[in-house]
């Protein structure tokens, strides 16, 4: 098979994936076999003349949405996508459900299976604050999240004001700031009219500018004030220290930073969302390192997963350090999954846990 030229001598996975779906007789066996034989995640909208085929991956790592009008039927990732297009939200597929799509209908061409492992970092981060998945609102949950936090924190810190990260840290520190009764404030603001998300390009230094130049400060809600910062999570953790390097610089008095998820441990293996390429870019695999004098094994690793354990409270305290906050916690797997409610077996939490 011959594939088109992209730069590096890669191949697009989307004519991968249809190359080996022709290898079968037809859309539904094709459609089977690359999901089976793909390690990753593979959920697939297919144009035809007879209609859409839709099939979500076999796990469900990433959602499909169906939506309706009076007319018609459509697929997207989220919901939010067809809202003001005039459909309502029809039904979320199954895992490995395939259906085939036309004005008329939504046939079912293969049942959803009983397994899933939705991706838990689409509410955390990725996903728009207006969708839902498996039932679940994103906004909500990160209410939840930042509601958790507050209840861990209670009477730890007494910053004069909570904020978000814009903009997904957002619905965490208002969450944290309705348990907590501590005000929620907006100590900058976003300028995004010519700058994309700050975590899409390859180049660090490209996305630590992007990160800078989107932030405009409002130092009447910085200068001399204990701020307790929300960020949805830290991943590299420069765009966080350089932000909170801002802070300090427009006049703040204390940082205390809070993240909407647990210690991000290990790189992802299923999905393409990140632009990581070793899980040493991770600054909690990189203090890991530096604490343990080389690669640790893998029960070691699982202490720096356990939130109660010597080494964790050793490793945060050591990316504190590093990265000059007055104080740092990260929320716990279990609140984290508490704050979804799902069944934790259907939620996929691998890089957190490596499981």
């Amino acid at each position: 098979t011959h594939f088109f030229e992209m730069a590096n001598g890669e191949i697009n996975p989307t004519e991968l994936a249809a190359a080996i779906i022709n290898q079968k007789d037809n859309f539904i066996d094709g459609i089977r076999y690359v999901q089976e034989i793909v390690d990753g995640s593979l959920s697939m909208l297919i144009l035809t003349p007879k209609g859409i085929y839709a099939a979500r991956d076999k796990l469900g790592r990433t959602p499909i949405v169906l939506g309706k009008k009076e007319d018609g039927f459509c697929a997207s990732m989220e919901s939010f996508a067809y809202l003001n297009l005039g459909y309502s939200d029809y039904r979320e597929m199954g895992p490995g459900e395939i259906v085939v799509i036309t004005p008329d209908e939504v046939k079912t061409l293969v049942s959803p299976g009983d397994k899933m492992k939705i991706c838990a970092f689409l509410w955390v981060y990725y996903g728009y604050p207006s969708s839902s998945y498996e039932g679940m609102s994103v906004e909500q949950m990160r209410y939840n999240c930042g509601k958790r936090l507050a209840m861990r924190d209670k009477d730890k810190v007494k910053p004069d004001t909570v904020a978000g990260v814009p903009d997904s840290g957002i619905a965490h520190a208002i969450g944290y700031a309705n348990e907590s009764d501590i005000p929620f404030a907006r100590p900058f603001v976003k300028y995004t009219p010519t700058w994309p998300r700050s975590f899409t390009p390859t180049h660090q230094s490209k996305r630590n500018l992007i990160a800078k130049m989107k932030l405009i400060p409002i130092h009447d809600l910085i200068e001399d004030k204990s701020l307790l910062l929300i960020d949805d999570s830290i991943v590299r953790g420069t765009q966080l220290r350089e932000t909170t390097e801002f802070l300090y610089t427009s006049g703040a008095r204390e940082v205390h930073i809070r993240t909407g998820c647990p210690p991000i441990m290990f790189g992802c293996k299923y999905l393409n969302f990140s632009r990581s390429n070793s899980a040493m870019e991770l600054i909690t695999r990189r203090v890991i390192n530096e604490l343990e004098g080389g690669d640790p094994d893998e029960a070691v690793l699982r202490e720096y997963c356990d939130p109660d354990s010597e080494r964790y409270k050793n490793m945060v305290e050591t990316i504190r350090q590093k990265l000059h906050f007055t104080t740092l916690q990260y929320l716990r797997l279990d609140d984290m999954l508490d704050s979804i409610g799902l069944d934790p077996e259907k939620v996929c939490t691998y890089c957190f846990d490596g499981k």
